[in-house]
């Protein structure tokens, strides 16, 4: 893969943090004292809102993070090693990771929609669990398919 490819990958996975990054500064704060507002008598749903969404966020940046790691293995031509199939592998838990967090806060999702009367709230929701297993199922995938690339190729180095 030419070099200025990774780069613009690179430059992706970037961009791709940024916006959570605003969301988790700028949005999050709002909603968990949104949420306070439509249950005044239970301010504890603050807390559990910044629980979800900041502990979605910690798994989401270290995929970035690993993300970036494959890049760089790709751009020294080592693409096709065990570190690459470590990587997946840290991606695809980190996708189940915030899957199981979102599922485990879906019921603010329902309690945030039924009393704003707003049921796209669950749909959203919904979304971010099913992204996050489409995620772990594609990373699960790949890295399946790389093991049997390395395998493969070290069959054939042995041939030889």
């Amino acid at each position: 893969m030419e070099r200025g490819t990774t780069l613009f990958l690179k430059a992706a996975v970037i961009v791709i943090g940024l916006p959570i990054l605003a969301l988790c500064i700028f949005l999050v704060p709002e909603i968990a004292n949104y949420t306070v507002e439509l249950y005044p008598d239970h301010s504890y749903l603050k807390y559990l809102v910044y629980i979800v969404f900041y502990g979605a966020a910690i798994p989401f940046y270290f995929a970035l993070y690993q993300a970036f790691k494959l890049l760089n293995y790709i751009d020294m031509n080592n693409a096709f090693s065990e570190l690459s199939v470590r990587v997946l592998k840290n991606i695809k838990y980190c996708a189940i990771i915030i899957t199981c967090i979102f599922v485990l806060g879906m019921p603010i999702f329902y309690l945030f929609a039924e009393r704003d009367d707003a049921p796209g709230v669950i749909v959203i929701g919904m979304v971010l669990v099913f992204a996050s297993m489409v995620i772990a199922v594609f990373a699960a995938v790949l890295q399946r398919l790389l093991k049997e690339a390395i395998d493969i190729k070290s069959e054939n180095d042995l041939t030889v």
